[in-house]
């Protein structure tokens, strides 16, 4: 940092005058010269002269202004800014437009009042470039959001944005994704941020934030009362740093969609985003996709469900959880007063127990969407309920009738070879796999007695 701080002590100047002194030599071809035929110094000498060389730049095209710049920089114009003009998206997503090419559109967005968006993901910027958007935010007021993922930015563009947001007003949304930030670059732009109130959306994904890295993001988001949407994914977060972001999350009081998916978050992890859930009441999305949460992680995650009422998006997906993982976590949530509605654990296999409860959870909560995986057996077992009562509502009976049919002497005890062999009898459309998984759900203890008067009670109570 005190490199960088050094070469803007010894080049405050140079700096000032990226953009002015290229805008300057622009705006003179298009000044008449004093000695020019028909124009006497005098007649110069006027308030017309100011009014007729105010309106003439007034009148200049942002497309003229644009090509001088790049014949001025030695640039190639980018002919999707030309055919846009007047739009107020200006996309140039991977035109490899440059460091120069950089200066010559900030020579025009400076003065701009019309794009309000400015995307610039994978264009070679460098530090260098990046500098010369910064000054141009400096008097830009429209440009709310700013798109400068993959651009090689490194430690020293994360220093240069830092700057810009130290003094920023007006950008709101600003995508760094793909630049090279380690734990040095982190701790600029943690440090620019903690006083920040204006950027409410910030992906800083596909970098290279670890230990220290996650430990300066953390002690921002205690501070910072801006952001709302944090994307963090793709980046190497685990343990103290992991638990340094739980920890600002923790006592963060306006941030409400957190992207922690594709880092390193296992148990111990886990364990503190569940501490830090108990507290937090603003967050409503959280993405754990790709991460180590398994079974047992859940289980301390849960741990801070269990009294969160404002979290309604929970993405777990890619993760190594099991059937067991994912049974805690629908118990959690069917017994709580949560506000999750949404849960994807779409590559987990669940089982019937799972689907059977996940169908009992909704009649309690309609809106409750469980996005999950189940082999072909899981669905066709249980059918075999529905086909059991469906085969016998047609001959006007229910599964109790089909019981006391079976048990003479009224114990309201029947065996399991008995039950089996009159579904056998029947002719009930019933292969031999579903049928034994029907007995097993009958008689869960294994007594090969199926108690038939407390499936009524279970049913009822389900």
């Amino acid at each position: 940092m005190e490199q960088f701080e050094e070469e803007e002590e010894q080049q405050p100047s140079d700096q000032s005058d990226l953009l002015t002194g290229s805008q300057d030599q622009v705006e003179d071809e298009e000044k008449p010269s004093q000695g020019q035929e028909g124009n006497s110094g005098d007649e110069w000498d006027t308030d017309l002269e100011t009014d007729s060389a105010t309106d003439q730049k007034q009148s200049q095209s942002r497309a003229e202004l644009y090509l001088q710049a790049c014949q001025r920089t030695g640039s190639v114009p980018v002919s999707s800014f030309l055919r846009n003009l007047g739009d107020t998206n200006l996309n140039l997503n991977h035109y490899g437009v440059g460091p120069l090419g950089t200066k010559a559109l900030a020579i025009v967005l400076k003065t701009d009042n019309t794009i309000t968006n400015l995307e610039l993901e994978e264009n070679s910027l460098g530090p260098e470039g990046t500098r010369y958007l910064t000054e141009m935010l400096q008097t830009n007021i429209t440009i709310q959001s700013l798109n400068l993922s993959n651009n090689q930015l490194g430690q020293e563009g994360a220093y240069t944005i830092s700057k810009m947001l130290s003094e920023n007003y007006c950008v709101k949304s600003l995508k760094l994704s793909g630049n090279d930030f380690d734990d040095v670059a982190a701790k600029y732009l943690a440090d620019a941020l903690k006083g920040d109130y204006v950027i409410t959306e910030l992906d800083l994904s596909h970098n290279m934030f670890s230990f220290t890295g996650g430990q300066h993001l953390g002690h921002m988001l205690a501070a910072n009362v801006g952001i709302e949407v944090l994307n963090l994914s793709w980046n190497p977060l685990r343990l103290g740093g992991a638990m340094a972001v739980s920890a600002g999350l923790k006592v963060n009081s306006t941030l409400k969609q957190l992207d922690l998916s594709w880092n390193a978050f296992g148990q111990m992890e886990a364990e503190s985003l569940g501490q830090a859930l108990k507290n937090n009441r603003t967050l409503v999305l959280l993405d754990l996709s790709g991460n180590h949460v398994d079974d047992q992680a859940v289980t301390l995650l849960c741990q801070g469900l269990i009294t969160n009422d404002t979290l309604g998006t929970l993405k777990l997906s890619q993760n190594p959880l099991t059937n067991i993982g994912a049974l805690t976590l629908l118990k959690t949530v069917k017994n709580m007063k949560s506000a999750l509605e949404e849960i994807d654990i779409s590559t987990v296999f669940v089982n019937e127990e799972f689907v059977e409860l996940l169908e009992v959870a909704r009649q309690k909560r309609p809106a409750l969407d469980v996005r999950h995986s189940a082999m072909s057996y899981v669905t066709r077992n249980l059918s075999a309920l529905q086909i059991l009562r469906k085969f016998l509502s047609e001959r006007n009976e229910s599964i109790m009738d089909f019981f006391e049919a079976l048990d003479k002497e009224g114990t309201t005890n029947v065996s399991t070879s008995d039950f089996r062999k009159a579904v056998k009898a029947a002719n009930i459309p019933l292969d031999q796999q579903q049928l034994e998984w029907l007995l097993r759900k009958f008689d869960k203890n294994c007594t090969s007695t199926i108690m038939y008067s407390l499936l009524s009670c279970r049913r009822n109570r389900g």
